[in-house]
């Protein structure tokens, strides 16, 4: 255990890039401790699982989706005791530094809303063409399940190679994510971040080329539905499931 006042963001970025990540032993713990996991889970993004009855629910919008537009909130929901989760990792000094990472442009939110009602969504860091998922929650059925989706989506046309999960759950499973060892993990990270044979320790530099967060809020649907071009325009559930193509 680390004791930490603070996180500063260059210490996670460097420390991300290195396939480590930082946990908190609950909610309340003053310190925290870094984990690199010897099996890897992670979600490929040409493997996404939607089944039929998600892909109906995501084309129908009965959820509206954002991004970047609550990230605050979304780390709070994610840091909140539920019933099937007493307590968290997620410590003042992680979510002060995400915080401060989201300021900076590398951690990003995704919002399901349910009305005006915040009913799940996720959180995660942004590296080169890596994205490191941190927590998902729900608060109505299958809010996660449309979050991961959006994500997926977002990470596709942006350009991304790797979706980190961290650690399997059968949540995870279900929707196509698998585990590696750390070996593998390591060659795919380094790949996503254009490091090739260079150190880790310069991912940090190329966090501002290569992968592109923002690329799916400049798609617009074309006449027949399909989304195209480059004009900003909200896309609907429908483009969502089109951009995933006929998973299962």
């Amino acid at each position: 255990m680390v004791q930490v006042q603070e996180l500063e963001p260059e210490t996670l970025l460097q420390a991300y890039a290195l396939g480590i990540f930082p946990m908190a032993d609950h909610r309340d713990a003053d310190g925290i401790y870094w984990v690199e996991p010897k099996q890897r889970g992670v979600m490929p993004l040409d493997g996404l699982h939607v089944s039929r009855s998600l892909r109906k629910l995501i084309a129908r919008d009965r959820y509206r989706v954002t991004a970047d537009t609550a990230f605050a909130d979304i780390l709070a929901l994610c840091a909140e005791s539920a019933a099937d989760r007493p307590d968290t990792w997620i410590n003042g000094s992680i979510e002060r530094a995400f915080v401060r990472l989201h300021e900076l442009g590398f951690a990003h939110s995704i919002e399901v809303w349910d009305g005006e009602h915040l009913a799940g969504g996720l959180y995660g860091l942004a590296l080169g063409g890596a994205f490191f998922g941190e927590s998902m929650v729900s608060r109505a059925p299958s809010a996660s399940r449309v979050a991961l989706a959006w994500l997926v989506a977002r990470l596709r046309v942006g350009g991304y190679r790797l979706l980190d999960c961290q650690f399997q759950t059968d949540h995870l499973a279900s929707m196509g994510a698998v585990e590696i060892p750390r070996a593998r993990y390591s060659v795919l990270l380094a790949n996503a971040l254009g490091l090739g044979d260079a150190s880790p320790a310069l991912a940090a530099s190329t966090a501002a080329v290569g992968a592109d967060f923002g690329a799916l809020d400049r798609l617009t649907p074309a006449a027949d539905g399909a989304p195209a071009g480059t004009v900003s325009g909200p896309l609907s559930g429908k483009d969502i499931v089109q951009l995933l193509g006929h998973t299962s």
